[in-house]
Formats: C-alpha cells, structure tokens, sequence
C-alpha cells in the first residue's frame, strides 16, 4: 500500500512501507517520484521488497518506463534487488561513483555491461538529476553512515529523502510523522551511535541541509519528520550527537 508524501499537478512522491514480510529483515521505506513521463525509484531495497513493491508500483507506472533507480548508498536493503530490475526495466541506475563500479558484482556475469553502460555515478560534490520539467538534488552526505553516501532532495514537495539520517526503529511507518521528539529519539539513539561515523560529519551535514527549503525529512527507516519545528529538533539533535569514533577507545579494538 502507498504513502501520498505529496501530489500536485503532475507532480507526485509516493511511499511504500511494511513490505517486508516475517521477521527475517529489517522494514524499510522505498520511494516512487514522478514528474510528467519521468520517474524515479529511490532506495528500491532487496529481493525481500522487490515483488510487492513492483506489484505496487505498476498501479502507478508502468516498469518498462521506469527513468531511473537511484541508490543513496550500497548497503543490501537498499540496491541487493538490483538485478530484477535492470532485467525488467531500462533504468538508469544512479549512485556515488565509489559504488558504481562495484554494482556489477550484485548481478551474473552475463548482465554486468547492462549496469556498466547505463549508470550515472555522483560525484563527491552531488548534483543535479533532471527529472521531468524539475531535477532531484543529489546532496552529500558522505560518511553518514556509507564512506560515499547521498541524500535526494525534491525542490517541487521540498522533501528531503535522507536514507539512513534520522532511521528510526520500533516506532511508527512512514504514515505517521514525528509528533513528540522527545518520545522518538529512543527509538533513533542506538542506531545512529552506532552507525554514523561521528559528530563533525552529522554537524556539517546538518548545517548544509539548514540551507535547504525542507518542509519535511524522510528517512528509508521509520518515521519521517514534518514541520519547521520537528525538523529543526532534529537537526539540533544530531548536530550535537557523539556517535561512531567519538565513542570509540582501546576496549573497542581489543582482541578476543
């Protein structure tokens, strides 16, 4: 079933949640953006996602005019379903130029040129994506948590689709935005300790996402965050964070 993030005019973001089935992995968040006859897929996950999201997603489009498969980062519950879909549509798959020429390893041998010659790798510095009459902002945000690592920015919805960045786990789905911050970030805390690399990488982020015109912030985990005052929480939260190699010391490398 999907999430209505935004629609207007011709314009659309939808979201699909809870498609994994069982406890076998972990629920995440995937995402459908169009505008006109384009159309991107964002973080589209692993095999475990992949029939009910493509059932879902042909109520919205059809996959053979698929635009883009666009990965914030390489991890498997992000790009792993990969070769289903380069086999079932002609996508151009777009992410960080460090992952780029690691893709091919995630699909036979026999399919290896198909992502080779049609992929768009970001550069370090992000850029533009056009996409229909608008473009996706590819927004760096390197080491948080992958060493190349990208957030996409929708000018149109002004939403600020930020992968791993403010996962959430044992809360609400995506359908239910932040309400009491307080309440939430226990449900945050343990994951980005753990997961983003340290607190200059989630301050300078954050000061770069303040130059954005957010009006909300959806992560591939969990609840998004909605309003000028749920995301300024947020984003002073993390700024003063200590997480990763902040928290590391000799005991964390000692030898078993």
């Amino acid at each position: 079933m999907s999430v209505t993030l935004y629609r207007k005019g011709s314009h659309a973001c939808l979201a699909f949640g809870d498609l994994v089935t069982g406890g076998s992995g972990v629920q995440a968040n995937q995402f459908l953006i169009l505008d006109g006859d384009q159309s991107a897929i964002l973080d589209p996950g692993g095999e475990l996602t992949f029939t009910a999201l493509s059932v879902e997603l042909r109520k919205h489009l059809s996959l053979d005019k698929l635009t883009y498969l666009i990965a914030s980062h390489q991890d498997p519950d992000i790009i792993s379903s990969m070769q289903s879909w380069v086999t079932r549509t002609h996508a151009t798959v777009v992410c960080s130029k460090l992952w780029s020429r690691f893709l091919p390893h995630l699909l036979p041998s026999y399919l290896g040129d198909k992502v080779g010659g049609n992929c768009m790798p970001l550069p370090d510095e992000g850029m533009d994506i056009p996409l229909g009459e608008s473009v996706l902002k590819a927004v760096p945000a390197h080491f948080l948590h992958s060493v190349g690592n990208f957030h996409f920015y929708d000018p149109v919805s002004k939403i600020l689709f930020s992968g791993d960045m403010g996962a959430s786990m044992g809360g609400g789905g995506v359908d239910r935005p932040v309400t009491d911050f307080d309440a939430h970030v226990p449900h945050m805390l343990g994951f980005h300790q753990r997961y983003m690399t340290g607190n200059r990488a989630c301050r300078l982020w954050a000061d770069n996402i303040r130059r954005l015109d957010v009006e909300m912030i959806v992560p591939q985990h969990g609840q998004p965050f909605r309003g000028e005052k749920m995301i300024g929480r947020f984003l002073d939260w993390i700024s003063e964070l200590r997480c990763g190699v902040d928290l590391m010391s000799e005991r964390s490398y000692a030898i078993p």
